[in-house]
């Protein structure tokens, strides 16, 4: 996948964490085969268009929450609750909103499916495609992978 695409999952992922004062800083991208998760929680939405395939949010339980408390104009939220897992999925499908959006202003049309969540203790995802790992750190503490496993639609 061509790096202008990457980036463009970055600068989504700026501009809407950003609405919440949040920062971050990607790391250097990497390919990634099975996904190992242990009190994890993962955020997945699939894409469809001129790219197929899903993109993983993967976070643990403190940095959703550290998001989730800045989403609430810092009020403290503590634990994981049916509101914190609407707040994290619906932020997840903002950034790829946004991603969308880029990729259209670029000439490409993708088109985004309702987010998915995902939680349990050892489970795996072994994607059918290259999938590269993105690190990014949050100011408000933790780090989240940004998974991308798309590939090409030729028809």
């Amino acid at each position: 996948m061509d790096v202008t695409y990457i980036n463009s999952f970055l600068e989504a992922c700026s501009n809407v964490l950003s609405q919440y004062d949040i920062k971050i800083k990607s790391g250097k991208p990497h390919l990634k085969g099975t996904y190992q998760l242990a009190d994890k929680v993962i955020v997945l939405i699939g894409v469809t268009g001129k790219f197929k395939g899903q993109v993983l949010f993967n976070l643990g339980i403190e940095p959703s929450l550290n998001i989730v408390s800045q989403m609430m104009g810092g009020v403290e939220v503590a634990s994981f609750d049916d509101m914190a897992k609407s707040a994290i999925s619906e932020l997840v499908n903002m950034i790829l909103g946004n991603t969308a959006t880029i990729f259209y202003n670029k000439g490409t049309n993708i088109d985004i499916t309702p987010p998915s969540l995902l939680m349990g203790d050892n489970m795996s995802l072994t994607p059918q495609s290259p999938t590269i790992c993105i690190p990014i750190e949050l100011s408000v503490g933790g780090t989240i992978e940004l998974d991308i496993t798309l590939r090409a639609d030729d028809k």
